[in-house]
Formats: C-alpha cells, sequence, structure tokens
C-alpha cells in the first residue's frame, strides 16, 4: 500500500486551494442547539463550489497532472458529485474529462457533469462495474484514472473543509464530538488528519446508510467489509461498496465509531436542514444531521458539536416530495 497521506499534504492542498474553493460557513442553530442539548456547529458544504466538497479532492488531484498527461485527460466513476468535481476541475485546468455514471444518477448530477463539458459513459450500478469500466477507458486513451476517495491527493483536497474548521472555530472551548458522512472514506478521513493535528482528543463519529453500514462493520472485525450487492438507500452519494485501503487505513485509527441512519431519518434530517438552517442538503448529504439528531452517535457530554453537511445536489422533484413528508 502507499504511503499514506499526512496534515502536511492537507495543508499543502489548501494552498492549491487558495483562490478556486470556497471556504464554506460553519453556522450555528437555535433550534438543533435546543433539541441537541449542546453547542453545534454545522459546516455546510452544500454551498461549496459544485454543490459539494468534492471539488477540493478533484481539483488537488487534477492539479498534479504532468504536462505529458494533461492531453490525455482523466477519468473518473461516480454517482455524482465527485463526478461534478472532476468534470468542475478538469475545466478549470483545461484537461477533457470522462465520467462513468449510474444510469440512475439523480438529473441534476447528470446536468452539473455536462455544464462543465466532460463526456459521461452510463453503466447499470446492479449488473455492470464501474471500476472496470473507467479502467478500460483510461487504458484505451491513456488518460489518467482519479478515484473517488482512495487517492493521497483526493483525501488531502478533502481534508481542507476540516483545516477550515479548525481555523474558523469561535469557541475557547474545544470541540467535543465531529461527526461526518462516510462513503467511501475519503472526507472524513482528510478531515480526520487535519482536525486531529489540533484537537488530538476530539472524538470522530461516521454516519452512513443503514443499508450501506460496511465502515460500522469494518471499525469491529477489523478488516474492509463489503455491501450486500442487492442494498438499497436514497443516499446515492454514499453507495461505495466497501471502504477504501487507504481511507481505513486512516479511519480505523481515528474514527470512535459510526452511527446508521435510516432513510426515513434522513429525510427527516432533510426537511430539519431546510426548515431550521435554511439549506437545502440531499440525502447523502444530510447522513450526519441524521445521526446527530437521532442521536445515532456516543458522545460523552454536553461538549461543543461539530456536524458536516456534505452536499446539496438533489433533484428537486424527490426534494419537495420529501420536503411534503
Amino acid at each position: 500500500m502507499e504511503a499514506l497521506p499526512t496534515v502536511s499534504d492537507v495543508i499543502d492542498a489548501s494552498v492549491r486551494l487558495q483562490g478556486i474553493v470556497s471556504k464554506t460557513p460553519l453556522i450555528r442553530s437555535e433550534a438543533l442547539e435546543s433539541r441537541l442539548g449542546r453547542p453545534v456547529f454545522v459546516k455546510c458544504e452544500p454551498l461549496q463550489l459544485t454543490g459539494s466538497f468534492k471539488i477540493r479532492g478533484a481539483y488537488n488531484r487534477l492539479s498534479r497532472l504532468t504536462d505529458e498527461q494533461r492531453p490525455s485527460g482523466v477519468v473518473a466513476f461516480s454517482s455524482g458529485n465527485h463526478a461534478q468535481g472532476v468534470a468542475r476541475a478538469a475545466r478549470l485546468l483545461s484537461v477533457p474529462a470522462t465520467i462513468v455514471m449510474p444510469h440512475d444518477t439523480p438529473e441534476v448530477k447528470i446536468e452539473g457533469v455536462r455544464q462543465d463539458g466532460a463526456d459521461i459513459v452510463f453503466y447499470d450500478r446492479q449488473t455492470e462495474s464501474r471500476e472496470d469500466i473507467a479502467a478500460r477507458l483510461a487504458e484505451q486513451s491513456g488518460a489518467v484514472l482519479v478515484p473517488s476517495y482512495d487517492d493521497v491527493h483526493v483525501i488531502a483536497g478533502q481534508g481542507t473543509a476540516g483545516l477550515e474548521v479548525c481555523e474558523a472555530w469561535p469557541l475557547e472551548r474545544v470541540p467535543e464530538t465531529l461527526v461526518c458522512c462516510v462513503g467511501g472514506g475519503g472526507l472524513i478521513a482528510g478531515v480526520g488528519l487535519a482536525v486531529k493535528d489540533k484537537w488530538p482528543d476530539l472524538k470522530i463519529c461516521g454516519a452512513e446508510p443503514a443499508a450501506f453500514d460496511d465502515h460500522a462493520r469494518s471499525l469491529v472485525s477489523g478488516e474492509r467489509e463489503t455491501n450486500a450487492p442487492e442494498a438499497r438507500s436514497i443516499c446515492d452519494a454514499l453507495l461505495s461498496p466497501s471502504p477504501g485501503k487507504l481511507t481505513f487505513a486512516i479511519n480505523q485509527k481515528n474514527l470512535s465509531g459510526v452511527g446508521c441512519v435510516s432513510d426515513d431519518e434522513v429525510r427527516e434530517a432533510m426537511r430539519f436542514a431546510f426548515r431550521h438552517l435554511k439549506v437545502v442538503v440531499e440525502p447523502g448529504g444530510a447522513a450526519a444531521l441524521a445521526a446527530a439528531i437521532f442521536n445515532k452517535i456516543e458522545h460523552d457530554g454536553d461538549g461543543p458539536l461539530i456536524i458536516f453537511m456534505t452536499g446539496g445536489n438533489v433533484d428537486p422533484s424527490a426534494f419537495a416530495r420529501i420536503l411534503a413528508g
């Protein structure tokens, strides 16, 4: 296994991302703090460029392409947010991009990729391997394959969101717990590198769909567990088959646990975010909020809590149905 990223890699990524990504706000809500009984700070990555944190890792990775690699471009596979991040980074860097996306990707995410000029190759996530398709395309074209999470520079780029939390922290009292969604584990791994460097005793908890609890089971077994092929969830951004090799090596050390949430709990979290935080958040992006408001994470006291909301690319008609309850 290649060397794991460090906090130095995250700091280096933050320099590359200056002037590219937005420093998203860390907001508070009286309604949320009343419900949870503690100070709560919400990191709002739905307000990020392309509507999710994924541009951070994508740009950090693509910015490191050599002059020889750039003409052949990149290939990525994604259910949407990494796709949009890679497409935008490729446009900003004038690099061609091809994205392998499942047929059932929400239209809002497909539209975002197309607007940035990337080519799309669709696949059936139940019968085809996105990894095999992307590898074949990369081999045929000479393009560089850009993983959505299991890559040193992608992980480091995502970690810049954690650096921003550290820089913006407004209290003298240090945070007690941080909760963040888990798909392949790239965001929580990168964020963990950043926040643990500043707050070594901070408890970091993941949040994942109940049917995609691979990280929760992996932390218990000590091995990278996989999800059942028939598993389903509305959290399309979190449907990774298993933890990554690099991400699990980091998360196994840094995570205190993972809270698993149902689709109904995620829907309620989306409604809560809209009504009380005034933020549009997609299902996967609301998983950590759901874990917090439905008490799916362990905490020892009433210390400050950090919640990551990670994406806002939700299909408008689906969002309207969820808001209607």
